[in-house]
């Protein structure tokens, strides 16, 4: 059965101020501690340095720590902003609010502070079933360009 789609969030000037509150305040929730938050960016962004051609480790450190992180830190709040808006035109007010609220507990702080390595967890299971269901794929995806004739040998031959 075909899922309905999504509803697509409202524009900013369409939002219930109070509405995007409650939002802000669960994206921050969310979030965690901010330093953390960047600091545990660092490492990927050091590897993205060394893809736009810094290879050298240490300069690639370098310039995370000197211009990336400080520039990241300087525009979180638009982030955050983006991300609230993104809630609030997906969720209610008193949802929410209700998110708010487990956030605040301590199984909703434990949970901020687990995402890291849920998010980590999540990567690696969902690396390792692609690679189960990757062979799988493939013939099935060979199979059907050959059916549709797009394959190499150019089109296929009326039957």
């Amino acid at each position: 059965m075909a899922q309905p789609a999504a509803k697509p969030a409202a524009p900013a000037a369409t939002l219930d101020p109070a509405t995007l509150k409650a939002a802000r305040e669960v994206i921050a929730q969310m979030q965690g501690d901010r330093t953390a938050l960047l600091n545990a960016m660092a490492a990927p962004m050091v590897g993205m340095m060394q893809q736009i051609g810094v290879k050298q480790q240490d300069q690639a450190q370098a310039l995370v720590q000197e211009v990336v992180l400080p520039t990241l830190t300087a525009h979180f709040d638009e982030l955050l902003d983006i991300q609230a808006r993104g809630f609030a035109g997906a969720l209610g007010k008193d949802d929410l609010q209700v998110i708010a609220a487990f956030y605040a507990t301590p199984t909703g702080k434990r949970l901020v502070a687990a995402q890291p390595q849920l998010a980590q967890a999540q990567l690696v299971g969902t690396q390792q079933w692609m690679q189960s269901v990757t062979p799988e794929m493939q013939g099935k995806l060979t199979k059907a360009i050959q059916t549709h004739g797009w394959g190499s040998a150019g089109p296929a031959k009326p039957r």
